[in-house]
C-alpha cells in the first residue's frame, strides 16, 4: 500500500506582509528541514518519489532535506493567504493578522467568506483549490511507490478534509496548529485514502530543540 508523506515547509520569512516577502526559509527554518532529514535518514525512511509545490519555500525545504532530485507541481501550491487577507480587509474592514492568535479568528472567518463567493478577486476560487489538492494527492497516491511532498499548512489542511470529509470549521481547525517542517502521512487503502499521522515533528522534540517548534 502507497504511504504519501506530506511535510510543511520551514519556518518562512515571518516578518512578510505579502506573499513574495514570505517565500523564503528563515535561518531557523533551514535549520528545521536539516533536522528532519538527517531524523528520516538516521531512521531508515526513504522515498523513491520527491515532490515540491512551485514556491521557493518549498524547494529550499527539499533542499535543506536532503535532496535536489524532485518534482515542481503548481498543485502542491498553498492558497495565497496574503491576498485574501487584503481582500478581506479592502472590502470588510476586517484588519490583517499579525500574530498566530489573531490567525484563530481570521482564518476561519476568511475560508468561510471564501467558500460562500464573497471575496472580491480571489487568486483562485476556494472550489478550484479544493479540487486541485484533491487531484494532485490522489495522482501522487496512486503512482505506486512511497512518496514524500514538500509543501505548505493550507494545502495540508485541505488535503486532510478532502481525506476526512470535514466541514469547514474542522477543516480551518485542522490548520492552526500545524507546525513548521512537521510531518503528516496518508496510506492509500482499499476504501482510498486514509490520514495515518499529522503533525508530528519528532525531530523537534528533543529539550535543546522546543524553540524550533515554529507555527510562523
Amino acid at each position: 500500500m502507497t504511504t504519501i508523506t506530506l511535510i510543511r515547509h520551514g519556518q518562512a520569512n515571518n516578518t512578510a506582509t505579502d506573499e513574495a516577502g514570505y517565500d523564503r526559509l528563515s535561518d531557523l527554518g533551514r535549520q528545521q528541514a536539516r533536522w528532519l532529514g538527517e531524523h528520516m535518514r538516521d531512521t531508515g525512511q526513504r522515498y523513491a518519489r520527491h515532490y515540491t509545490g512551485t514556491l521557493t519555500r518549498h524547494q529550499q525545504t527539499a533542499q535543506e532535506w536532503g535532496t535536489e532530485d524532485f518534482t515542481a507541481d503548481a498543485r502542491l501550491d498553498e492558497v495565497r493567504y496574503f491576498d485574501l487577507s487584503e481582500r478581506m480587509h479592502a472590502q470588510f474592514g476586517i484588519p490583517h493578522p499579525t500574530g498566530h492568535g489573531d490567525f484563530i479568528d481570521h482564518l476561519p472567518l476568511t475560508f468561510a467568506a471564501w467558500q460562500e463567493g464573497k471575496i472580491d478577486g480571489a487568486p483562485e476560487t476556494f472550489h478550484d483549490f479544493q479540487t486541485r489538492v484533491s487531484e494532485v494527492i490522489h495522482e501522487i497516491a496512486e503512482g505506486g511507490e512511497d512518496a514524500i511532498i514538500f509543501t505548505s499548512g493550507g494545502f495540508i489542511g485541505m488535503a486532510t478534509r478532502v481525506v476526512m470529509g470535514l466541514d469547514l470549521g474542522p477543516f480551518t481547525r485542522t490548520i492552526l496548529p500545524i507546525m513548521n517542517s512537521s510531518i503528516h502521512r496518508m496510506r492509500l487503502m482499499p476504501a482510498g485514502l486514509t490520514l495515518t499521522q499529522y503533525n508530528a515533528v519528532p525531530h523537534l522534540e528533543h529539550k535543546d530543540r522546543h524553540h524550533a517548534q515554529t507555527h510562523f
